[in-house]
Formats: structure tokens, sequence, C-alpha cells
């Protein structure tokens, strides 16, 4: 596609398995959840009979123990792996792990949110885990946060290594959790749950995916411009044109120079995206999608006016966009994420005939626009459709959960003939953010049901030997 596929990426959608959403924190990363269970404080640093199992894995690291919900441990720990897996010999790093220990015979729920767990709270339950009451291992996706390899080659960043970690984890933790797995994430963690059971159909025993996109042409857009053309009410819809060109019309010079005056402040550069005018047009193409993904029908009425002053609508630009996401150093913390919309997952370029003369940019939606010019990138275009193709002829135990708003559901996963036991729902009134307790009482009951009955018939994957 064209812009930015995800873009998502910047605004702290990361809802992390479908867990309730954070509020964006400076820079576009989720501030951290806040655990709404009640936290037992830490045990002290003795060697207990988990802790010296968890130990005797090769690979793996006990680092500290967190404060954790009633009835869990939390545990951080780190586990090698290799930087290649093709090449195990050439050069390995520490991936990051937040272990929440419920009991070892009860299921384990393997989750992703495709980035760092800097922004995550260690005592942060996935939806699948609270429904389950089950043990779960969070999973830092490579090259973000702590779990990136120094020197970074770049190459060793794609869907099939990030893949790999997630089945070596998978292999070694099922020593110890040997009841059934289930895999989950929100969002880009969807979507790598999906990739890990393309290439590893045996590691759990099924897989939710909430707001997972599925964009398997980099060259066609049209299905998000025709989403976004009919979504919500036709006053909506033009509230936020009238913004945009607000945005990019007569208030430009002011809005771009209070993206400038914000950035000198916090001591932030732009030589990433070039310039204030060059990130006030590239977010002001965003708009649309980015606030129906997360704003919504609730957000309507906050739209600013033409009467409104220009703080108010910085105000306005600044909580649906999280400005300071796109300057030089919060980039550089999820230049891993563009990378990878670069190569394989593909960009998005919002067609805009309402801003017809005020464009300055052409190519401004490209993502190179957020990766620096001296990491080099070349597209794949045969890497989601052969993801899309396995979940049509051969995925099975899989749930797709979208919301009705969400632009990502202009370009979803679809089952085919040869899925088995896959599900797909739409949650009504919601957005991004989407959980299995915003659809339908009826969908509700049907996917709980789904959920436990996987868990209870188990692994598709024998235990290795202790």
């Amino acid at each position: 596609m064209r812009q930015l596929a995800v873009p998502l990426l910047l605004a702290g959608l990361l809802a992390s398995a479908g867990a309730a959403p954070a509020p964006a924190a400076a820079g576009g990363h989720p501030a951290v959840p806040h655990s709404t269970a009640q936290h037992t404080a830490a045990p002290g640093p003795a060697a207990d009979e988990l802790s010296a199992r968890l130990s005797a894995i090769p690979g793996m690291r006990v680092v500290k123990e967190n404060p954790a919900p009633a009835g869990y441990r939390s545990i951080e720990l780190r586990y090698r792996q290799p930087v290649d897996h093709r090449h195990p010999g050439r050069g390995t790093f520490e991936q990051r792990l937040f272990l929440l220990h419920r009991a070892s015979d009860r299921p384990m729920v393997l989750n992703t949110n495709g980035y760092d767990l800097d922004y995550q709270d260690p005592a942060l339950r996935a939806e699948p885990t609270e429904i389950l009451k089950s043990n779960q291992i969070s999973v830092e996706q490579r090259y973000f946060g702590t779990s990136t390899p120094h020197p970074t080659d770049w190459t060793k960043l794609d869907i099939w290594q990030a893949a790999t970690d997630h089945h070596r984890i998978v292999r070694a933790l099922r020593t110890i959790y040997r009841a059934a797995w289930i895999s989950t994430g929100g969002s880009k963690g969807g979507m790598a749950t999906v990739y890990h059971r393309r290439f590893y159909p045996h590691d759990v025993a099924g897989s939710v995916a909430y707001s997972a996109l599925n964009n398997t042409d980099d060259r066609d857009d049209t299905a998000e411009d025709r989403f976004l053309e009919r979504v919500g009410t036709p006053d909506c819809r033009a509230a936020l044109t009238a913004v945009q060109r607000e945005l990019l019309g007569a208030r430009r010079t002011q809005m771009a120079g209070r993206i400038a005056r914000a950035a000198a402040a916090h001591g932030d550069t732009l030589h990433i995206v070039g310039s204030a005018d060059r990130l006030l047009e590239f977010t002001t193409l965003m708009l649309p999608e980015r606030f129906w993904m997360a704003q919504g029908e609730a957000g309507c009425g906050r739209i600013p006016g033409r009467s409104a002053t220009g703080a108010e609508l910085y105000a306005w630009l600044d909580g649906v966009m999280g400005l300071q996401g796109y300057t030089d150093p919060y980039l550089s913390l999820v230049t891993a994420s563009f990378y990878q919309l670069g190569t394989q997952l593909g960009m998005t370029e919002r067609a805009a005939p309402q801003l017809a003369g005020m464009l300055r940019y052409p190519g401004i939606q490209q993502i190179r626009t957020l990766v620096p010019r001296n990491i080099p990138m070349r597209f794949q275009p045969a890497a989601m459709p052969d993801i899309d193709r396995w979940v049509r002829r051969h995925g099975s135990e899989l749930m797709f959960v979208y919301g009705e708003n969400d632009p990502v559901r202009s370009e979803p996963f679809r089952t085919g003939p040869g899925s088995r036991d896959a599900h797909i729902y739409v949650a009504p009134h919601s957005g991004h953010h989407v959980r299995l307790d915003k659809l339908s009482p009826g969908d509700r009951e049907r996917a709980t049901a789904t959920l436990r009955r996987w868990a209870a018939a188990g692994s598709h994957m024998d235990a290795p030997p202790a």
C-alpha cells in the first residue's frame, strides 16, 4: 500500500492482545497500563523451585521479580536467541520476557504486542489470560527495546525470524508449562501472532488476533479509501475534512510554527521527517484513519470548528496524532516498526482529493519519510500474500476480532475453503481497541466458548523432553 498501513505504530494504539487501551504518552508509546487487579508484593530474591526450573532452561536467565496481580507471580526473564536462526553460530542477543505464573498445570498464553516491553506493566494480563485464568508470557519483539542485537543487521528483522523466536520460547517453556498454549496479540502483535502460526502451526492450540491488518497488495489502497468515505456519519466526515483544510490552509503557518516551537522546547529535532511543515502535512493526511482508530463516534463532537483558537486546534491535533512521536528521538525508538512496513508488512497512502492544491510534498506518505536514509530497505511483495494464502487454505484454530469503525477492517484476514475452526468477529461501534467483551452478547458467548474449548483440548505440539 502507500501510506502507513499501521499508523497506530506511532499513536500509542498498541493495545496488547486486546487489553484495555492506555492513553498515549509523549512520543507515541502507550503509557504504562495500570492493572485493575490487586497487586501482591514481590517476594525476596531467594532461589525457589520455579526460579530454579526457569534458570535450568538453556539460554534462560531470571532477572527479577515484580509486583503481581493476586494469585500470580511476575518474573522478568531474558532468553538468548540467535540473531539469525538459519545460522545460529553468527551471534546472539537476549530477548526480554515478562512471565505471569499462576500454576504450571494451567494453560499458557503467549502474548505479543509486536513492539518493546518498556511501556507494558509486567502485571498486565491480556484478555485471553483473564478469561482462562492462565499463565502468560509476554514477548518483546526482536529489534525493539532491550531485545536489539548489536551490531544491528537489519536484514535479520523479518517475520520468519521473529516467528522462530516465538517458536523457541514455546519449546523452551513447555518443559515447565505442559498444558495447552494459546497465542494472542493486538494490532501489530495480532499480525505477529498470525505469522507465528503460519510458520509453526502446531506450537499452540489456538490464536486470538485483535485488529490485525492483512495488507496483501502494497500497490492498492482503495479499500481503505472506500472505508473512510463511508465510516461514521456524513456530518462527522465533513468535520474531519474541514479541520484538515484548516490545518493545511489558513492555519498552516501557525500550526507548523507551534510544532517547531514544541519540538525545540523539548530539545527534539526533526531531521528524519525533514521539517515542522512536512510533519504537519504528514500527520494531517493521516488524521481520518487515526481518528477512527482511536476516537471514533464519541470524538465527533470534539472536532474543532473554524472558530477554534490556534491553541485549541493544536491541542486537538496533538491529542489525536501524538506529535512528539514524530521527532527524531522518538522515531528512533521505533525504527524497527517502520523498517518492517517498508520491507514486508506494507504501507498505505491516503487519497486526499479534499486537499487538492494544499499538498506541498509529493511522496510524503511513503515509509522513507520515517526511516533514516542510511538504512537500506527493499520491499518483499510476496511476504503478505503468502500469509493470506496460508490462512485461507490451511489456517486452523484462529480467531480474528475487529472493531466496526477501525480502518484496519478494510483489509482484514478472511477465512477460505481450507480454513478449519477459524472465526471472524466484528465488535459494533468499536475502533482499534477492541476486546471480546465489546462483541454482541451472542458473539461474545461463542468466542469465549471457542477459546475455552481450545484451552481444554490442549496443544497440537508434544512437549519436548524435560
